[in-house]
């Protein structure tokens, strides 16, 4: 049985991962993460990367309806988006908050997220390999069947 469809959907300069200060973020590439989850995924995979507010908001309402779960890393939209929030609160099924480093861990702009409020968990701190907890998580929560 294939599970429910899953998006993950990446905010602003995840694009330059892999590049962008690999001292916090590591070397692995969005492209590298991509394959990760698709090796892993169990069912249907959306990936996506925004650099844009508002094409973030529309993806996440893309989802309402035809996925079973979000995975979202929000990047620095995490902590200062109102839109995000109230787009995520619109979405019914399982939402996961992904962060590379441990925000709680970073310097005070970094360590608040703002979206944590409208999301079913948080996982933070894993690097890269946590895309792949994120999206057994998700499964779990929105029950393909496989058990934990």
């Amino acid at each position: 049985m294939s599970a429910p469809p899953v998006h993950i959907l990446n905010g602003p300069n995840l694009n330059l991962l892999g590049t962008r200060e690999p001292h916090i973020y590591g070397t692995t590439t969005l492209a590298e993460v991509e394959a990760m989850c698709r090796a892993a995924a169990r069912g249907p995979l959306a990936f996506s990367q925004t650099n844009h507010e508002g094409e973030m908001v529309d993806m996440i309402h893309a989802a309402r309806g035809t996925a079973g779960g979000i995975i979202l890393n929000p990047a620095g939209w995490s902590f200062t988006s109102i839109a995000i929030l109230d787009a995520l609160r619109t979405f019914e099924g399982a939402k996961i908050e992904l962060h590379i480093s441990n925000i709680h861990a970073r310097d005070a702009s970094h360590r608040n997220s703002m979206l944590s409020q409208a999301v079913t968990a948080v996982i933070a701190g894993l690097g890269a390999r946590g895309y792949v907890h994120a999206l057994t998580a998700a499964y779990d929560l929105i029950g393909d069947g496989q058990g934990v």
